[in-house]
């Protein structure tokens, strides 16, 4: 496959997405889950897209996160025939079905670890393109309830974060 075309897969990929990105996400949507671009050309023309002005990159704690930009959005508009069909619709169709669990990936973040005295401490965090919106640590007593609270992070994180807020900003 041409560069060319890999750069409207990847500007394809942004634009049906509507989310910015990190790298890691963008290998495991567009390498190792689907093959729609190799490891080594995504590797090549990520920043071939960025030097373009197709895409930029932005930093939110820590974490670089890619985002198309117009000048992308009208560059695919004008090219995007230049991808098959069937690549378009593949794509579109996985991206439908898998947005909001790749969102859900790049915003949570978990980790425990073990102390010196013995209890452990999860780190958990919701994380933004622009940022932290929220970090908790958590001192626990043993490597079961660290287990437990990791395990939970993905699926209660929001709700963890709304129950915050309610508290905290709007007094209840």
């Amino acid at each position: 496959m041409d560069t060319t075309v890999s750069k409207l897969i990847l500007l394809y990929v942004f634009d049906q997405m509507e989310i910015p990105m990190t790298s890691d996400t963008l290998i495991e949507m567009c390498c190792s889950q689907n093959n729609w671009l190799s490891y080594m050309t995504l590797t090549q023309i990520l920043p071939e897209l960025v030097d373009a002005g197709f895409i930029v990159l932005c930093s939110g704690s820590g974490t670089g996160y890619y985002k198309i930009t117009q000048e992308g959005r009208d560059c695919l508009n004008y090219f995007f025939t230049k991808v098959p069909a069937s690549t378009r619709n593949e794509i579109s169709s996985y991206i439908k079905k898998n947005r909001q669990s790749y969102k859900r990936n790049q915003e949570y973040f978990k980790d425990y670890y073990k102390n010196k005295d013995e209890t452990y401490t999860v780190n958990l965090k919701i994380i933004d393109p622009t940022g932290s919106k929220l970090e908790l640590k958590l001192n626990v007593a043993n490597r079961a309830e660290a287990k437990t609270v990791f395990n939970k992070w993905n699926s209660e994180a929001s709700k963890v974060y709304s129950a915050i807020y309610k508290i905290l900003i709007e007094g209840e």
